[in-house]
């Protein structure tokens, strides 16, 4: 066996093995919540935090080149077992010095073609894409990225487009206006509720920054807005800021 077969064996092995017993309800509750558009979706129930020990335990075990994590990466990502491809993409962070333009084709690649859930988007651009293109050095790739998979016919790589930006804006604690209203109008036009509730989660992110240019924003459009970017993006605004946004 190679490296990556090995590392992909290990990981899989210790993720079964130390698989939590759940109960019917606590199944049924996990998959409405993940909600995954994967019809042969499996999960185990592991924790976040579990998931990332064992990587790290099983990274430490083998020297692995950049070539052997992109191997295993895209062997467990495409895995129809949720922790499997959350092991992945904690893997492939492991070599996050090694990142570059091709990575991130690969990330879009692999979200198109076997993402199905908003907390595996969601961990890939919060944990890993989006602390790698909020690097200085990679701010034209950063806004190149963010702009091609906006218009993305596949759900997880448009929201992925959102997240990764929120990160950024997170990372270097304040906002564009023009750009990020200009974005937000772009995305606007698409009804599916992950990618409202981005929007809204991107708005929430800037109005930690500078509430008042996103209370602005939300009173001057609240009209046409959904009910749900409203929710979403007041939800840490003051309180009398909120009531009167949600008043429609």
């Amino acid at each position: 066996m190679t490296i990556s077969e090995n590392i992909t064996s290990d990981i899989k092995k210790k993720l079964k093995s130390t698989a939590p017993p759940l109960t019917k309800d606590q199944i049924k509750r996990r998959n409405k919540i993940l909600n995954s558009d994967n019809p042969k979706f499996i999960g185990f129930g592991h924790k976040i935090s579990e998931i990332e020990k064992f990587v790290k335990e099983i990274y430490k075990k083998y020297k692995c080149s950049y070539e052997d994590a992109i191997t295993v990466f895209k062997n467990l990502v495409s895995s129809n077992v949720h922790e499997e491809k959350f092991a992945g993409v904690f893997f492939l962070n492991h070599i996050k010095r090694n990142f570059n333009q091709t990575t991130i084709d690969l990330f879009e690649d692999q979200f198109s073609k076997h993402y199905d859930t908003w907390a595996i988007c969601d961990t890939s651009c919060i944990r890993v894409i989006g602390p790698f293109l909020g690097k200085n050095i990679n701010q034209e790739l950063a806004e190149n990225t963010i702009e091609k998979w906006a218009k993305s016919e596949n759900l997880w790589v448009r929201r992925a487009s959102m997240v990764i930006l929120l990160k950024i804006i997170m990372i270097k604690k304040g906002f564009d206006e023009d750009y990020v209203f200009e974005f937000v109008e772009k995305m606007v036009q698409y009804p599916e509720d992950y990618i409202q509730k981005a929007i809204g989660w991107l708005l929430k992110t800037c109005s930690k920054y500078n509430p008042n240019s996103i209370f602005n924003y939300l009173m001057k459009n609240k009209e046409r807005f959904s009910r749900l970017i409203l929710r979403y993006a007041s939800e840490k605004l003051p309180n009398e800021m909120r009531t009167e946004i949600l008043n429609k």
